[in-house]
């Protein structure tokens, strides 16, 4: 098989068509914790993460959002806190996470607007030139092919419509850099055995954001799925960022 295609799963160098089932283990291992460690992980900082993905977004009364790897569904509740007259599809592979996020008060409050959907970033179920929005937040990077998925991104978004993508990023100063990794390497997976009882996922989801191309590369992918006006903004100073493309 000296042709079969490889990818990283964190450090490891895996079949591609392993990598899929190994993430789907991870989240529904985390999914019941997942909010949780996003907040320790972050110190809360992810929230303001996800404010300033919205303020850069604007949504609007009418538009239709995809948030893709949507999970429990932190972004499509802000997109339609902001927008009332909005409505929303989250899409998950992992069926766990998405139990998760219709348990929260907001699901219940917002069920007429937004639909819960089981599916695979690189195979969307739905038709060309359906949204308005694409969104993904901290799951780009979990994808086994990332220029299947932005192809994808833009083959369902309409004319017009904007995609944006929140990673965790690299920060621009080797220093710095070597700081950050100090602490995801060592009190990450820590966190994740005491709250979560699982330091084997944690310890992926670290060697994922390290993996992840850079912010000037990640741009460049996103020019190449025919994405126009690419831009990025750096969230604190680096560790993640904001990346912004249209469909003209």
């Amino acid at each position: 098989m000296a042709d079969e295609r490889t990818t990283h799963f964190g450090y490891q160098e895996v079949a591609e068509d392993q990598k899929a089932g190994m993430v789907h283990g991870v989240f529904t291992n985390v999914a019941s914790k997942y909010d949780v460690m996003n907040d320790v992980m972050s110190v809360g900082i992810h929230r303001i993460w996800k404010d300033a993905m919205m303020d850069w977004l604007a949504p609007r009364d009418g538009q239709k959002l995809l948030d893709v790897a949507g999970g429990t569904g932190d972004i499509a509740f802000r997109f339609l806190k902001r927008a009332p007259g909005a409505s929303a599809h989250v899409l998950d592979m992992t069926e766990s996470m998405l139990v998760e996020g219709r348990k929260r008060a907001e699901a219940e409050a917002l069920a007429d607007k937004l639909d819960w959907v089981a599916g695979d970033a690189m195979a969307l179920p739905f038709p060309d030139n359906t949204f308005d929005t694409y969104t993904i937040s901290f799951g780009i990077r979990n994808v086994t092919r990332i220029p299947d998925a932005l192809t994808e991104a833009y083959r369902v978004l309409r004319p017009g419509g904007r995609l944006m993508v929140l990673e965790f990023s690299q920060l621009p100063n080797d220093g710095m850099q070597r700081l950050y990794d100090l602490y995801s390497f060592n009190v990450i997976p820590r966190m994740g055995q005491v709250i979560a009882g699982d330091r084997d996922s944690y310890q992926y989801l670290v060697e994922s954001i390290r993996k992840f191309p850079d912010q000037e590369t990640f741009a460049g992918m996103i020019r190449a799925a025919g994405f126009d006006q690419v831009k990025y903004r750096n969230l604190s100073m680096g560790i993640a960022a904001l990346h912004s493309g249209w469909k003209l």
